[in-house]
């Protein structure tokens, strides 16, 4: 296993997001990352909309800990150059608009964290698809038809 694909294990794992983690490619793994950083910056908005503010404080610090502990550090700047660096500014980026989210109660802040992130896991997932062999490609598209965004059936 690759240190990027450790790194993104164990940050993974650690909070909790899903299963699966073992089995997944590197490339994968990143765009899990992104699943479960989307589905808590969704759980945020949620929370922050109905008034709940502790629930609204955990779900936005669950998505800044995987930017933080998972993205980020499996980041490679020496052999990602320009693009690696670009990638973790914008993560400090994305990281400062959900801790400003988080205090102000900035839906569009919300809003705008997810629209990179998605964006960002749209890329990820595209060189994912085209690193992964034809029969896996298969089956993962027959179960991506069955999710929506949030990984629900």
């Amino acid at each position: 296993m690759t240190a990027l694909a450790n790194r993104a294990v164990t940050a993974y794992s650690a909070l909790e997001i899903e299963t699966g983690v073992a089995g997944a490619s590197p490339l994968r793994l990143v765009v899990m990352l992104y699943d479960g950083a989307l589905k808590a910056i969704y759980a945020g908005k949620v929370a922050m909309e109905r008034g709940e503010i502790a629930a609204k404080g955990s779900a936005i610090s669950k998505a800044i800990a995987i930017i933080e502990e998972g993205l980020r550090p499996a980041l490679d700047l020496g052999a990602g150059g320009e693009l690696a660096a670009n990638l973790m500014a914008l993560y400090q980026y994305i990281t400062g608009r959900l801790l400003f989210a988080n205090l102000k109660n900035d839906k569009a802040s919300l809003d705008e964290a997810a629209r990179l992130l998605s964006e960002l896991r749209g890329a990820w997932e595209a060189l994912e698809q085209r690193a992964r062999p034809p029969e896996q490609d298969a089956a993962a598209s027959a179960e991506a038809r069955g999710r929506n965004a949030f990984g629900k059936r």
